[in-house]
């Protein structure tokens, strides 16, 4: 008996495979999915209609064509509430975001990447600016304040590691991309104890973050406050980096972090 036919829900593999795919690309038509992931039209025919069974994808009367439905987005929101770190991390983040009148984010590292968990912006559109960052989204390490932040917190030979997996390229002009260049930078974070992002990850905007510490002692989390660099400039540094030192401070503790 073929028991994947039978129970294509066997075949985790390729049902991810193929939901990857069609959130990447969107929607796609049978042959250009089996091409595209190299697996038989049949096995693809009869996976995608487990999706739609599930409810996770849909096909198009007209064109064919399937496409992810908005279930995963229900899922993913269940999954986010589920997370105490952000229940406990709004009002941190509200105060961070109402203090200084700029967009702030937590981030939580996923391997050798961060992902956007959250990000609160000023209610006043005058202040708001247009950035590339939304919740849910990935973005590597080495380029970004809230990465350099918690990059800042793991040994050296881990950090040549993850540049090595990682393949650095260049985001803007600014990013910084020899390894012991950035090493010196992590250095400083160390020492200031908040990392500082010009423009290394998008042009014209500044960023300032910070590591936060778990009951464990480890910093899987940061936090930031970002702002068009015209609005971020060296004086405003001591004022911005004292209140999110403060604010990551109490929210380590809020997790269970007590330093010895």
């Amino acid at each position: 008996m073929d028991t994947e036919k039978n129970n294509p829900v066997q075949s985790a593999g390729k049902i991810f495979q193929i939901m990857e795919m069609l959130a990447e690309a969107g929607p796609c038509g049978l042959l250009e999915i089996s091409h595209h992931l190299n697996i038989n039209k049949s096995t693809v025919h009869r996976l995608l209609n487990s999706l739609i069974y599930m409810g996770y994808v849909s096909q198009d009367e007209v064109s064919l064509k399937y496409h992810m439905t908005l279930k995963i987005v229900n899922v993913s929101g269940k999954v986010l509430k589920q997370m105490d770190i952000l229940s406990i991390s709004q009002p941190y983040l509200k105060y961070l975001m109402e203090q200084t009148y700029e967009t702030v984010h937590l981030v939580k590292r996923v391997d050798d990447t961060i992902c956007y968990i959250q990000k609160l912006e000023p209610s006043n559109t005058g202040r708001s600016i247009q950035m590339a960052s939304f919740i849910g989204m990935i973005s590597p390490l080495y380029c970004t304040g809230v990465g350099k932040a918690i990059m800042a917190r793991l040994p050296d030979n881990e950090i040549r590691e993850i540049l090595a997996k990682c393949q650095v390229s260049p985001r803007t002009e600014h990013t910084i991309l020899d390894p012991e260049q950035l090493l010196k930078d992590l250095a400083q974070v160390r020492i200031r104890g908040y990392s500082l992002d010009n423009e290394e990850n998008e042009l014209g905007v500044r960023c300032l973050a910070t590591a936060i510490t778990d009951y464990t002692g480890s910093a899987e989390y940061a936090i930031s406050i970002s702002a068009p660099i015209f609005r971020m400039p060296d004086e405003r540094i001591p004022e911005l980096s004292a209140l999110i030192l403060d604010v990551a401070g109490k929210l380590s503790g809020e997790l269970g972090y007590h330093p010895g």
